[in-house]
């Protein structure tokens, strides 16, 4: 290992910081092949282990810069490794008690890397200029389908005949229906329509339409922010 600060190093390793993923991992040892139990504690890139859980000092660091993760030839343990490719050409060899866990150590020690952070980053960035630039229609952002163009009616679209003689395909259409409804009540004596009516029947949809709108714009806003918020704490 390759002693930095090794003090400030010992006192980051047992802090109250952030840990990622720690737990029991056997490693191969580089000059006798066997296996040792140690307790691996991970904080950013960089990998402690300790000879027992509780230690004030770590026995080694691993720092996750320059490598690979890949899973080793070993039939008797899940084992993965740690390959690192430079002049040294270190390996350090893993095994975990389980398949299961296995994954999740290689997935958190793949993550870790510097590398893999600036590609996060890019890929976040991605995301909020695509929303920037294309941002979701209204009906797509409340998750619902697009209505369909409201047909209206004309009363100057009026048929030559009276309305008591339609023929049986006129009776038949929807829209002739409709037609006969309106003449009918035109020919009753045009009821009014208060301006209470009105705005029950107009007002309220749109006051309906106007809520889903700002609902949209929230979930935007609040999407945007979080995308922001990933970037500044990366």
């Amino acid at each position: 290992m390759s002693i930095i600060n090794e003090k400030n190093l010992s006192a980051f390793a047992i802090s109250a910081t952030p840990v990622d993923k720690e737990g029991w991992l056997n490693k191969r040892g580089e000059v006798n092949k066997s296996f040792q139990k140690r307790w691996f504690v991970l904080k950013g890139n960089l990998l402690f282990y300790f000879e027992k859980r509780g230690d004030k000092e770590p026995v080694g660091l691993i720092i996750l810069e320059g490598c690979t993760i890949e899973l080793a030839e070993d039939d008797d343990q899940y084992s993965f490794k740690i390959e690192f490719h430079g002049p040294n050409n270190r390996c350090y060899v893993l095994g975990a008690e389980s398949q299961e866990s296995m994954e999740q150590w290689m997935k958190a020690l793949a993550c870790a890397g510097y590398d893999y952070m600036k590609l996060m980053v890019a890929e976040l960035q991605r995301q909020l200029d695509d929303i920037e630039e294309n941002p979701l229609p209204l009906a797509q952002a409340v998750g619902s389908p697009i209505p369909p163009p409201r047909q209206r009616y004309n009363p100057f679209n009026r048929s030559d005949g009276s309305v008591h003689q339609r023929s049986h395909s006129m009776r038949s259409s929807p829209s002739n229906r409709v037609d006969d409804t309106n003449r009918h009540s035109e020919g009753s004596g045009r009821n009014k329509i208060t301006f209470r009516e009105l705005h029950t029947t107009y007002g309220r949809p749109i006051l309906t339409d106007l809520t889903a709108w700002k609902h949209a714009q929230r979930l935007h806003q609040e999407k945007l922010d979080s995308l922001m918020g990933d970037l500044i704490k990366l």
